[in-house]
């Protein structure tokens, strides 16, 4: 999701290390975040693009309108909030003032226009280098999908717990719901049929479950019990089972699947857990309740980066064709491994290519801010 890499929302994602496969990176291609180049002969030439934009690699290259619906779910927030309100600590995002004229020419590009979309950006925004060159890891996630019933039964045997009410003494370990100290508390949500899915869901932060009767439900971070977190991948690297280069999600779902006498000990190592709600709305969902947008939405570090605000991203030695990323995001998501002023996570999507993709994605790079136009230079660069 990140990550050695927590994985979880705002959400409380938890950490697992991540690293490259090759064989998985190659079978990558197609997924969400390889989509988005424009034709070549739409493509705009160097003149015709805005001065300050002319030094972003790939910025021709790129279709602009799939960023549009993130930057209008960020529209959406700024809505409805009260004038003058930062996106973040960052005062080059700008207030929600500076934003209502932004918003209001987003509402108004035609769906799919590669080429209005861009003059929309390169109009309403200038780029920002905020870390000064720095690189910084970037990983993904995904949105995964699981089995339930309302009921148990044979088949559907681990629950998925709503929030309890913290006590005096606090919330019990992993290990220690795994032993049933929430049993008969009324707090099941569902039953799911797979112990690592639903492991894995702690780890993705969100995701969708089928159910037995046919439909099906978004699943939502709701909390978490507030002990610390161990990646169960460094125990299978201490034991020799496969070295840090080779870690990925992957990696530590099949060992799981093959020692199923030791999965749910290893499992358990990890005193941290996530606990959930329910929704109609079936799609992931990041910070400030926005719907994730498939290789346009990136988790950052709201400390560094402010929630809403667009992104251009360069990355290298990405499980893509080639192994460059270079499009533009949008800054919608957190995580408790995505910390410092250069490191993201992005989102694939939902489905077995992006589960590959997001699971074995490990790549260098760094970001640029694109900050509304309507700031000072001095306004701008003043946190």
């Amino acid at each position: 999701m990140a990550h050695a890499k927590e994985r979880a929302t705002r959400y409380g994602r938890m950490a697992l290390a991540a690293g490259m496969v090759a064989t998985l990176a190659a079978c990558a291609g197609g997924t969400p975040p390889l989509e988005g180049q424009r034709p070549l002969a739409q493509r705009p030439t160097l003149d015709q693009v805005a001065p300050d934009f002319r030094h972003l690699a790939g910025w021709v290259d790129d279709d602009h309108s799939q960023a549009v619906p993130a930057v209008q779910r960020t529209c959406g927030w700024v809505r409805n909030q009260p004038p003058g309100k930062s996106l973040g600590s960052l005062r080059a995002a700008g207030t929600t003032d500076d934003w209502r004229a932004i918003c209001s020419a987003a509402r108004t590009l035609p769906p799919g226009d590669s080429e209005a979309a861009r003059r929309f950006f390169e109009a309403f925004f200038t780029p920002r280098d905020l870390a000064g060159g720095q690189d910084g890891l970037f990983t993904g996630y995904y949105e995964i999908e699981l089995h339930g019933s309302w009921t148990r039964s044979d088949r559907y045997t681990v629950p998925l717990y709503r929030m309890p009410a913290r006590g005096k003494k606090g919330l019990p370990t992993r290990a220690r719901i795994d032993g049933g100290a929430l049993k008969g508390k009324g707090l099941e949500l569902m039953w799911v049929d797979d112990p690592i899915d639903a492991f894995f869901l702690e780890i993705q932060g969100s995701g969708r479950a089928v159910m037995a009767d046919g439909s099906v439900v978004g699943i939502h971070y709701a909390g978490q019990n507030g002990h610390s977190y161990y990646p169960i991948g460094r125990h299978i690297i201490d034991r020799g089972d496969a070295t840090p280069e080779q870690m990925s999600l992957q990696l530590i779902r099949q060992w799981l699947k093959n020692h199923p006498a030791e999965a749910q000990r290893v499992m358990n190592l990890n005193p941290s857990y996530v606990f959930f709600r329910l929704s109609d709305q079936v799609g992931a969902r990041g910070a400030r309740n926005m719907e994730l947008t498939p290789g346009r939405s990136l988790a950052v570090d709201a400390d560094h980066i402010p929630l809403g605000a667009p992104l251009w991203l360069e990355v290298r030695d990405a499980p893509v064709p080639g192994g460059a990323i270079n499009r533009l995001v949008v800054a919608q998501d957190t995580g408790g491994a995505i910390k410092g002023p250069v490191r993201g996570d992005l989102f694939w999507g939902h489905g077995q290519q992006a589960a590959d993709g997001a699971g074995v994605m490990k790549a260098r790079g760094h970001y640029t801010l694109l900050a509304p136009r309507n700031l000072s230079v001095e306004t701008a660069q003043r946190k």
